[in-house]
């Protein structure tokens, strides 16, 4: 159970990076239905008016991001909410704050969500340049269903979530050394 909510921890908060108010309004709205349970402070979570405005900001944050240009002003914003998220789903996931130092579980949280992140805010202008705009709708789709699925999976499968990170990686890997062999040879994209 420990290893699980380890694993949970990490897959929350990396979903974090990639959009800070998917696996925070999934969180908030299983703890409302008491299918996890969320200890205090992280319960204020499943307040209405906290799932109210979570809703609000994913359909802003949802919008925003099929934008080229104003994608990089939102991943500007983004890089100081989504660290936070992560580290509140890492510190919110029950078990870890009872084994661990809060401290401790607020600093991996924001590291791995800021990792995330990070990558994401760095490949998105190359994503942009090399599509003229017309990937940045595509891409924020599928980082949005990645979040999705990410964080479902840290709750109810934390298992299956290693196997979706390693495939979520290798596609990564391979899309990478596909642009790069291209450039290398003199193909536009």
């Amino acid at each position: 159970m420990a290893l699980a909510n380890i694993v949970s921890a990490f897959g929350l908060a990396g979903a974090a990076g990639l959009n800070a108010y998917i696996p925070l309004l999934i969180v908030a709205v299983l703890g409302r239905a008491q299918v996890i349970h969320l200890t205090e402070p992280f319960d204020v979570l499943t307040s209405w008016w906290v799932i109210g405005a979570l809703v609000i900001l994913l359909i802003v944050e949802v919008v925003i991001d099929k934008a080229p240009g104003a994608d990089h002003i939102n991943d500007a914003i983004q890089t100081f909410v989504r660290p936070t998220a992560g580290a509140i789903l890492f510190a919110a996931n029950a078990g870890i704050v009872r084994d661990a130092s809060p401290a401790l579980a607020l600093v991996v949280g924001l590291l791995l969500a800021f990792g995330v992140h990070a990558a994401k805010a760095t490949a998105r202008p190359v994503v942009n340049a090399t599509t003229f705009g017309l990937g940045a709708p595509a891409i924020s789709v599928v980082e949005d269903a990645t979040s999705a699925i990410a964080s479902l999976l840290a709750v109810y499968a934390p298992a299956l979530l290693v196997v979706f990170v390693a495939l979520v990686i290798f596609a990564g890997y391979k899309v990478y050394s596909r642009i790069k062999r291209n450039r290398a040879a003199g193909v536009v994209q």
